[in-house]
């Protein structure tokens, strides 16, 4: 009776965890089945706030409480000078009824880590969309930016969307702390103003394509391959089938017609330039980038903002897109491999001598 008992209890459990797995798996399978007009939303985040912030920590942290009472009588002071002084400019302005103070100055932070195929352009449309619904010519945008270029179509697409605050007049400030090169250059320049930290790889004005051919592998094994085409350079290269001079030729030519647009798209933005010395495909370091004209200042993003916090409201804006239960699981699955590959590498890597 006992072990009847006991097997009921295993039986009961083994259903158990069949149905909860069973239904994970629905949630799952439902969840990637579902269209793929998803939205994102914007996230916003003061970084003014977070100045202010730290600045007062250390300094409650740093000052006796005699010497905090002195600042806070400093500071309401000076809050009480600023309120009198922008009651007095609203009345100079010439409205009986006082005029509205003028509002501070934003500048709106955006960052773009750029991948191969530029994928992160459809967050940054989405970014710059929300920034113009509110931005004056007197606010500025600052871009974080980090890539070192890709597909020409992703990266044209992005800078074309940088360019659309200098249509509508807003300053647009790039910064490149890492790397802006090739694709990434092409976004930066797009800036009324370039700023680099002194390592930073600025640069690559060139084209590059690589591709590999197996044709002698297949020949080798007896494989034929067949391509079928309609138009004489519907395929100039191929992977599989036997490349031919004149096809090589003709992707050399279209290698030299998209370099002579990115040319064109440089010399543009950046008339100063002497294109030809430096659209030769090099990268540099920031410090030599400057004495090139390729940017206009040597500071890292942190300089620039903690030198605005005092002046300007600056606000960090992100456009994430929703993930569905299936993607958040196979986001750390991911992770979870990534880690494991990590600490292997981490484990057994070789330090240069």
């Amino acid at each position: 009776m006992e072990f009847l008992y006991e097997y009921g209890l295993f039986l009961a459990k083994a259903i158990t965890f069949v149905i909860a797995i069973v239904a994970i798996v629905t949630v799952i399978a439902s969840s990637a089945m579902k269209p793929a007009g998803k939205k994102g939303e914007l996230e916003l985040n003061d970084l003014s706030e977070e100045f202010i912030d730290v600045e007062e920590d250390i300094i409650h942290y740093l000052l006796s409480k005699e010497e905090l009472k002195e600042k806070d009588k400093k500071d309401k002071k000076a809050a009480k000078d600023k309120a009198k002084a922008d009651k007095k400019a609203a009345k100079l302005s010439g409205d009986n009824e006082g005029a509205i103070v003028k509002a501070e100055a934003k500048i709106f932070v955006v960052d773009f880590n750029g991948s191969i195929d530029a994928r992160e352009v459809s967050a940054l449309r989405e970014e710059i969309s929300a920034i113009l619904t509110v931005a004056t010519p007197e606010d500025e945008v600052f871009l974080r930016l980090e890539s070192g270029g890709g597909m020409v179509h992703g990266y044209g697409l992005a800078a074309s969307q940088l360019d659309r605050l200098r249509q509508h007049n807003i300053p647009l400030t790039a910064s490149v702390d890492k790397v802006a090169a090739s694709g990434g250059y092409m976004m930066a320049c797009v800036a009324n103003h370039i700023i680099s930290a002194p390592f930073a790889i600025v640069g690559s004005i060139g084209v590059i394509a690589q591709v590999p051919n197996f044709h002698k592998l297949l020949k080798k094994n007896d494989i034929d391959y067949e391509q079928f085409t309609a138009g004489e350079f519907k395929r100039t290269v191929t992977m599989f089938g036997e490349n031919t001079d004149k096809g090589r030729e003709k992707f050399s030519e279209e290698l030299e017609e998209t370099h002579l647009l990115f040319k064109d798209f440089v010399r543009e933005r950046r008339p100063s330039l002497d294109i030809d010395k430096v659209a030769t495909g090099e990268h540099w370091f920031g410090s030599t980038a400057k004495e090139l004209g390729l940017v206009d200042e040597i500071q890292t993003s942190d300089d620039f903002l903690q030198s605005r916090s005092k002046s300007h409201k600056i606000i960090a804006l992100r456009y994430v897109m929703k993930k569905t239960l299936a993607e958040k699981f196979s986001k750390a699955a991911s992770m979870s491999v990534d880690s494991i590959f990590s600490k292997l590498w981490q484990n057994n890597r070789i330090f240069p001598s």
